[in-house]
């Protein structure tokens, strides 16, 4: 099937006159993520990890024959769905992007999907934006996630707090996309497994004062409060508000959660409260840390995915010999999926030569990528657990 549409696409080229005048010298892509708003202590992380792969791929010099990459950041706030759009709107009409690394929530994501890159024919991957909804949201075939659907992660947390003995939870999530798919996925499998969720109660995120929040939960009651927010907004004002009334004083925190500003606010205050993001124990993991070293958190939430997609978005390019989104789009598959040469991070020269030979690669990457589906990860985790005001890793899933 690879080899059939690898030769289709190569007739499209030729015929669309593709081929003609060689490729340029630079490729733009864009790098939208909340670089301010409730996720900004993550989100550099995010970045670095998609811009290492960028350098990579240039310091090759085996993109299209010597194009160099360069990246250009646009701010998506993670949710102000205006802002995004218009940062996104720029950097296809200003700077001439060729895709999108992004974008990182959910609903800002949405919004530059249906408004920017459909309109302009842009791919898009994020690392991030989990929410359910996107699996069906119309695209025509630009949109793919490195990051696996919250569908998955509301499985995952029903495994982790039955195996901890939580029967009986309340939860508080942020009000917009990512946290109310989040939550109603967690109760429907919570509830399927015999658990109880005694409240399912959204916040409106950044507010000044969370106590009438904390006083519903708690008058709801449950072994544990999980907090499905962001780690800089609204999320951490929930747990602060419960440690300080008394109303609990142990935790489940999502991926949104997950992150070293959580350690910062809290420390031990929350030793014994748990979690997850996805992540994974895979050679490419640990290739990848290797790789970044102390440039930034190669284990920061979605710091992989982030290179990864930016990866994919590269490596689709070579595939189809051409920098169009409208025919690199129809390679992402290919590239991310058995069967082929495994790719693991710090390999992109050597998968960029293999496709420019016409020889398949799995692309594995440093989160074990595999695409299903609308192209979204099939999903692995990494389960922690808050020792000595720490986030340390329990196992993975």
């Amino acid at each position: 099937m690879k080899k059939l549409m690898m030769a289709t696409a190569a007739a499209a080229l030729m015929a669309t006159g593709a081929f003609a005048g060689g490729h340029s010298k630079e490729v733009k892509l864009g790098v939208i993520l909340g670089f301010t708003g409730p996720l900004e202590s993550i989100t550099p992380h995010m970045g670095a990890g998609a811009e290492l792969a960028m350098k990579e791929v240039s310091d090759s010099g085996k993109l299209l024959d010597g194009v160099m990459v360069t990246p250009v950041r646009g701010d998506s706030t993670c949710i102000d769905a205006g802002a995004a759009t218009a940062a996104a709107e720029r950097l296809i009409t200003a700077d001439g992007i060729k895709g999108i690394m992004g974008a990182d929530c959910s609903g800002v994501t949405g919004a530059i999907l249906s408004n920017v890159a459909l309109p302009n024919g842009i791919v898009m991957i994020s690392p991030s934006a989990t929410s359910p909804g996107l699996s069906t949201a119309e695209d025509n075939g630009l949109f793919f996630r490195t990051a696996p659907s919250d569908a998955r992660q509301g499985v995952v947390m029903t495994e982790i707090l039955m195996e901890e003995g939580i029967k009986e939870v309340a939860v508080s999530y942020v009000n917009n996309d990512y946290g109310k798919g989040l939550a109603d996925s967690f109760q429907a499998a919570f509830e399927a497994a015999g658990g109880k969720v005694t409240i399912n109660a959204a916040h409106e995120d950044q507010k000044a004062d969370y106590s009438a929040e904390v006083g519903a939960l708690a008058a709801a009651g449950g072994q544990r409060l999980v907090v499905a927010g962001y780690v800089d907004g609204g999320g951490s004002g929930i747990v602060r508000a419960a440690l300080d009334a008394g109303a609990f004083d142990s935790f489940h925190f999502p991926d949104g959660m997950v992150g070293a500003k959580l350690e910062e606010n809290f420390g031990s205050e929350i030793d014994g409260s748990t979690g997850q993001h996805p992540g994974t124990d895979s050679p490419g993991a640990a290739k990848f840390q290797e790789m970044a070293g102390d440039a930034f958190d190669p284990t920061s939430a979605f710091a992989a995915e982030s290179y990864d997609a930016a990866a994919l978005i590269m490596l689709a390019m070579q595939a189809a010999n051409s920098d169009d989104p409208q025919v690199y789009k129809d390679k992402v598959m290919d590239v991310a999926n058995a069967p082929g040469e495994k790719i693991y991070p710090g390999e992109l020269a050597k998968a960029l030569e293999l496709l420019k030979a016409g020889t398949d690669i799995d692309y594995v990457g440093a989160s074990a990528v595999e695409l299903i589906g609308p192209g979204e990860s099939a999903g692995n985790y990494r389960q922690i657990v808050f020792k000595d005001g720490k986030i340390t890793t329990a196992k993975f899933r």
